[in-house]
């Protein structure tokens, strides 16, 4: 029987926890204050509890952590990291450092369900949501944890297709007894799950990210299955439910693919449908997978669509383009090492 890990429990769930065990509630401050300020990787180096108590909260538990099991560099600084869960399966997070920040894409789930036709996670189908635990430790074992300003959940998996690991993980994040970040330094990406993500704007003041990719329901289920079940319409009904005009943001993704979603007319479309949300577009440029028949726009269409957008009321910038020669989108890495296993 494996142990549970200790990592990504909140104080409130930690402290019954402890007195199960015949041990003082502030036992569960004090393994927090471990965990997550002194980032302790084994049971002995939590040196405030005693030896006795120790050795039982051992018998059952273990603090969760593990290091990464592949690291694969690029030429512009951009790292991916290689995690394995619990029950064998691999994750990833990549690092992006820049002059100003340090940001870490995360993952919240192996494999992801929605099938969204450019995402090379998407075409591995749906293996198991990860643990608080699972995520958390993507952003305390890498080497530049220390480092790192930004956490944007856009990895692999649909966030809030896992809502309460990853809720009680941005619970953690920010809280005191925690990571203690703020709010604002993390952002969550969702292609547009509505029960999920209203959990989340009424719980987490997080930014949050929509994957939007085509202003028309016809254009974008082609690209995203997820349009039949929660359409682009009511996404943006609850979207204007919220105050995004003080210090929370709301982003939209788009990734421009060449023939498809590049046209005028979807840029006037776009304008329209945005129109009174204080937002952001950010434009992607499209990192081929195998198998996809989809083409990046040229630079040309991205700097029309940016300069098009932002002329008309509507903040747009063209995200700079990282990490291309290591597998850069999401699922590559995981998706060779599995086939390698297989």
């Amino acid at each position: 029987m494996s142990k549970i890990s200790l990592l990504g429990k909140t104080v409130d769930e930690l402290k019954p926890l402890m007195l199960e065990l015949g041990m003082p509630a502030f036992t569960a401050k004090q393994i927090t204050e471990w965990l997550y300020k002194k980032r302790a990787f084994s049971m002995d180096q939590m040196t405030n509890i005693s030896a006795k108590n120790r050795a039982l909260l051992s018998e059952s538990y273990q603090v969760g952590r593990s290091e990464p099991v592949q690291t694969v560099a690029s030429e512009d600084g951009t790292k991916k990291y290689l995690f394995k869960t619990e029950a064998g399966h691999l994750v990833e997070a990549v690092y992006i450092p820049e002059e100003d920040r340090a940001t870490l894409c995360v993952s919240s789930q192996v494999g992801c369900k929605m099938a969204c036709k450019f995402c090379m996670t998407g075409k591995q189908g749906f293996s198991a949501n990860l643990t608080s635990a699972e995520i958390l430790n993507q952003i305390i074992s890498i080497p530049e944890s220390e480092q790192l300003t930004n956490i944007v959940f856009m990895g692999m998996g649909e966030p809030f297709d896992n809502t309460l690991p990853v809720l009680r993980t941005l619970d953690i994040l920010t809280t005191e007894y925690g990571f203690a970040w703020s709010p604002r330094r993390i952002t969550v990406s969702t292609s547009g799950l509505i029960p999920g993500m209203k959990v989340f704007l009424e719980k987490s003041n997080c930014h949050l990210a929509i994957s939007l990719h085509s202003p028309f329901p016809d254009d974008r289920v082609k690209l995203m299955p997820i349009e039949e079940a929660f359409s682009i319409t009511k996404v943006l009904e609850e979207i204007r439910k919220h105050d995004f005009s003080k210090q929370r943001r709301v982003s939209f993704e788009y990734i421009l693919f060449e023939g498809v979603n590049d046209s005028m007319r979807h840029a006037v479309e776009l304008v329209k449908i945005l129109r009174g949300i204080e937002c952001r577009v950010n434009l992607i440029r499209f990192h081929t997978i195998p198998g996809a028949e989809l083409v990046c726009s040229n630079e040309d269409k991205m700097v029309f669509f940016r300069d098009y957008l932002t002329s008309n009321g509507v903040t747009c910038t063209i995200r700079k383009s990282r990490g291309e020669d290591i597998f850069a989108a999401c699922g590559m890495l995981s998706t060779t090492e599995k086939q390698k296993n297989e």
